[in-house]
């Protein structure tokens, strides 16, 4: 049997398990049941909040992209590893409380936390919509990574938009039907297969390559000085731009609707937990950067179509590895990118119909809001897959554009829980203005002022005018601020 099929019939053979694992989290539950759908009936517990947290994080830019970034820029892929170790963090103290505002108000979406505290449907509106707009820029760099695998691996005999076709349909099947809890038991199996087989292989390539992971970077800082340092002669990237890399990314993390709404399915105590234990599943990407470095100097990049196709070009390519092993780092990929896109696939669906569906159309029952996000799933990976299958962004490329939109919420999020004088003018003037900067500089400009990235550029506009603006708008005695800011305090 020739080493593709292997692969084709490993990495088939996963996403047929990924679907049934999916499909059994919720076959028990009640389909008809909101709460269930949106938040697994809010008990999810320590283990499975682990990898839902974790394998809504790390995905196709992490199997695909990081080993792409270290192969073709060096020491800023160790951004990745920079913004991980520190995102998280703010969750410990807002997790909590975003968790009991939830339960007391029956909110499980970021688009109606901010309408109950501003009382606005404007506001939630336009959440909803810039959501949908980031969730499916996001989607685009999973499915991206999961046609990548699929057509790398069976060495062409699976194009692009069939792999892309096969891998996400999985994912729609499966959180269409059940729901968060679907997704969750999912990413537990996901998270498990793609912490081994990095390490695994990872290691094993740096080995053929180099004999060992100090003689690796021996050779590189030899060959290569600067390669490893940001801004110093040779490096890829501006000491500005790196840093804000890393802050658009750490202030967002928690501003995207599948892990803030993540508040909302679980208890404070088992949300403390997973702050403390998060990081432990972020030591999977240290192998996956060892893969890009170990191919500088070792790899013509003429010969990769994309960086990121880094990883399965040495498992195919150059080292000639068996079939199975094909079919391994296809699975692990796979899981990767599948373990978020079910996550951000389920609240896109959410934001939208809370945020925007509910406020044109009023007085939806349970039911009907149910089949609407239902239906809202398959509309939205119709639409990804659209952009995956015709656009020509990158990997970290279309990362760091859907970050540098999320982190516009920032500013009502944070001023919700801790200020009772920012108004709903303010948040909504700041948020249009910064997402139209942050897309301005992401698609439009050709340079950035000092080299700061888009989002922090949006950022800094959107937090202006919040001040400003809410100077000058009048503040009305509003008691759900105040219970905001007490809640959980």
């Amino acid at each position: 049997m020739a080493q593709w099929q292997i692969a084709m019939i490993m990495m088939i053979g996963y996403l047929l398990v990924a679907l049934l694992i999916g499909v059994m989290a919720g076959r028990k539950q009640d389909k008809a049941s909101l709460e269930e759908f949106t938040v697994a009936g809010g008990n999810l517990g320590l283990f499975v909040m682990w990898f839902l947290m974790g394998g809504a994080v790390f995905s196709a830019f992490s199997f695909l992209g990081a080993p792409g970034w270290a192969f073709s820029r060096g020491a800023p892929a160790l951004y990745i590893i920079t913004y991980t170790a520190f995102a998280i963090l703010p969750w410990y103290i807002i997790g909590p409380k975003i968790g009991k505002i939830g339960r007391k108000h029956n909110i499980y979406t970021v688009s109606g936390f901010l309408q109950k505290r501003y009382t606005s449907k404007g506001l939630a509106m336009l959440i909803g919509i810039i959501t949908l707009l980031a969730s499916i820029q996001y989607l685009a760099t999973q499915m991206k990574g999961m046609a990548y695998i699929f057509n790398i691996m069976t060495e062409g005999r699976i194009p692009f938009w069939l792999g892309a076709l096969l891998s996400y349909g999985i994912v729609v099947v499966y959180v269409a039907t059940g729901g968060l809890r679907a997704a969750a038991w999912s990413d537990v199996f996901q998270g498990i297969l793609m912490i081994v087989i990095s390490w695994t292989v990872g290691l094993t390539i740096v080995n053929q390559l180099h004999g060992s992971v100090s003689e690796m970077f021996m050779n590189l800082t030899d060959s290569n000085p600067g390669f490893l340092e940001i801004g110093a002669e040779g490096s890829t990237m501006s000491p500005m731009a790196y840093t804000t890399t890393i802050l658009v990314s750490t202030i967002g993390f928690l501003m995207w609707p599948h892990l803030f709404s993540k508040s909302y399915a679980t208890n404070a105590r088992t949300i403390k937990k997973t702050v403390l234990v998060y990081p432990v599943f972020a030591l999977f990407l240290i192998p996956l950067l060892f893969v890009g470095f170990s191919a500088v100097n070792v790899i013509d990049p003429s010969q990769v179509g994309s960086p990121d196709e880094i990883l399965p070009f040495l498992i195919t390519t150059a080292l000639n590895l068996p079939g199975w092993v094909y079919g391994l780092v296809g699975a692990g990929a796979l899981a990767a990118a599948m373990s978020t896109a079910d996550a951000i696939t389920h609240s896109a669906s959410l934001e939208f119909t809370d945020g925007f569906v509910r406020n044109v159309k009023k007085d939806l029952s349970s039911k009907t809001t149910l089949l609407i996000m239902r239906i809202g799933v398959f509309i939205i990976g119709a639409l990804a897959y659209f952009i995956t299958v015709f656009g020509g962004q990158g990997l970290i490329a279309l990362l760091l554009g859907a970050y540098g939109s999320i982190v516009q919420f920032a500013p009502g999020v944070y001023a919700a829980l801790y200020s009772k004088r920012v108004t709903a003018p303010a948040v909504i003037t700041g948020l249009i203005i910064g997402t139209v900067v942050n897309y301005y500089f992401q698609l439009v400009a050709e340079t950035r002022p000092l080299d700061i990235d888009a989002g922090i550029l949006g950022l800094i506009c959107n937090v202006l005018i919040v001040i400003i603006v809410s100077s000058f708008t009048q503040v009305k005695e509003m008691p759900i601020a105040e219970d905001y800011r007490k809640i959980g305090s």
